[in-house]
């Protein structure tokens, strides 16, 4: 049986590796949606923040690029931030070659 001291450390690390990480996908306009993965920078992404596999199959679609990716820490939480530009036709002619 452990002491108390031990069990006060024990709860100590566990409620410092408690964390809560989110990630959301910020659209130009400002809207916000949780998603259940990670993207990285200049990663292609549909309308709902899952990647494209390149060549695009045709340049007639919505279609991101991730600009920009911020952390913030909160109290239990750490949410990732993925920033999206929306692609503009030439490049989507570009990527679907």
């Amino acid at each position: 049986m452990k002491n108390p001291k031990e069990r006060s450390e024990a709860s100590k690390l566990l409620k410092k590796k408690m964390i809560y990480n989110s990630q959301y996908i910020v659209y130009p306009e400002g809207d916000v949606q949780e998603i259940n993965h990670h993207l990285s920078i200049n990663q292609i992404t549909d309308i709902n923040g899952f990647p494209l596999n390149l060549p695009l199959p045709t340049p007639k679609m919505i279609a991101y690029r991730v600009y920009k990716i911020q952390t913030k820490e909160l109290r239990g939480e750490e949410r990732t931030l993925f920033f999206l530009e929306l692609l503009r036709i030439n490049e989507l002619e570009e990527l679907a070659r």
